[in-house]
């Protein structure tokens, strides 16, 4: 995108997420829903396409664009991403990356406008950081495959038209065995669990999904080969980690607002607490973080348009910034004191909403064994 189409989209979004979505953060967590109004609007500004190509009807940004729109999209409650979030990264990028030409065709376009809310289901119930173990098995019958399993904490899955799902075509832990498929929603033999009830991210809807003699045809399996799953799966969550390490960023700056406007507006002793030295430290603390977090995202967003492999830079932006985060988080509910405890005041459904991040698209302990791995990999090759 030319960089004035691409400043023109992104004041659009600025003004979109403080007019017309933060407004609407209390009525998505009392009602666990996005508004259909708001929904229709995200669709309108195409924020559902941002990473699909222009020739298949997305917007065709590059990934440091992506990340710039991210980092605004995190001013809000999560829920409003996690609606996009999916058709974005991992709910399209399978496609884009490994798909045919007709399934990117006939799926890539619908995903663009959100038409189409797709869904990325590979977590199961025995079966979550180690995802070699899962156990969802797609059985050959003639022109058919036959699955059998069941997925779990699936994001978007209640509202979803498409899901990416893997499945095992083969035995062992071998990411051969691993294959991936795209099922439509209505087709025989898929149902949904009930709604999760979560800690926080309300609005952002995950469910079981559960997969019971589903016969789908051949041209279901994603690139037309088997044996491309697992591999799909990791080169998704690359890029899937990038975006979220820039919704947090995006967290972390909204928490500094509301904290610092709090801070200036209360007075304890005789004077604004922002005053207060222990204040200021939490507040250059959690400020330092940010910067740092944002450098880093930037920084693997480059590397990642100019084509070179971020799976180290990529894991060490989401842990770092997932974790800082938490922190910022944290210090926001102890500068507001008892108020930050209370339901009305923001910090208080960002703190829970907070914690997911340091746990999905990979823990921060997945994160530590890629860093360590890639960097013994790194030194050792160069010796």
């Amino acid at each position: 995108m030319d960089t004035e189409s691409f400043d023109l989209l992104l004041n659009t979004v600025q003004r979109f997420v403080q007019e017309r979505l933060v407004p609407a953060e209390q009525q998505v967590e009392e009602e666990n829903a996005i508004p259909d109004d708001l929904a229709d609007e995200i669709r309108e500004l195409g924020l559902f396409g941002l990473a699909i190509a222009e020739e298949y009807g997305g917007l065709g940004l590059s990934m440091e664009e992506e990340v710039r729109v991210a980092l605004e999209l995190g001013q809000t409650s999560p829920a409003f991403r996690s609606l996009v979030g999916t058709n974005i990264g991992i709910g399209s990028q399978s496609i884009i990356m490994t798909g045919t030409e007709e399934q990117k065709k006939h799926y890539l376009p619908r995903l663009a406008t959100g038409e189409l809310i797709g869904s990325f289901a590979l977590t199961e119930p025995d079966a979550g950081s180690d995802a070699l173990s899962i156990k969802t098995t797609a059985k050959r019958d003639g022109n058919d495959y036959v699955l059998n399993g069941t997925k779990r904490y699936i994001t978007n899955a209640p509202v979803a038209g498409l899901f990416t799902v893997m499945a095992r075509t083969g035995e062992g832990r071998s990411a051969d065995a691993i294959s991936c498929f795209l099922i439509d929603k209505d087709q025989a033999g898929l149902t949904l669990g009930k709604p999760d009830k979560k800690m926080g991210q309300r609005g952002a809807l995950t469910c079981d999904v559960i997969l019971d003699n589903c016969r789908v045809p051949a041209s279901a399996l994603l690139g037309a080969a088997e044996g491309n799953g697992f591999r799909t799966a990791m080169k998704v969550l690359d890029k899937g980690r990038l975006h979220i390490a820039a919704i947090c960023v995006g967290m972390a700056e909204r928490l500094i607002r509301e904290s610092v406007n709090f801070a200036v507006n209360r007075e304890q002793f005789g004077q604004k607490i922002s005053d207060f030295q222990l204040v200021q430290a939490m507040i250059a603390d959690s400020k330092a973080d940010t910067l740092a977090a944002k450098a880093l995202v930037m920084e693997t967003a480059r590397l990642r348009d100019n084509k070179q492999r971020i799976t180290l830079q990529a894991a060490a932006a989401k842990m770092f910034s997932s974790e800082m985060l938490g922190r910022i988080a944290d210090r926001a509910v102890q500068i507001h004191g008892g108020a930050g405890y209370m339901s009305e005041y923001p910090v208080e459904h960002f703190y829970r909403d907070a914690r997911l991040f340091r746990i999905y698209e990979g823990t921060t302990q997945i994160q530590q064994l890629i860093i360590a791995r890639e960097t013994i990999a790194e030194i050792v090759n160069q010796s």
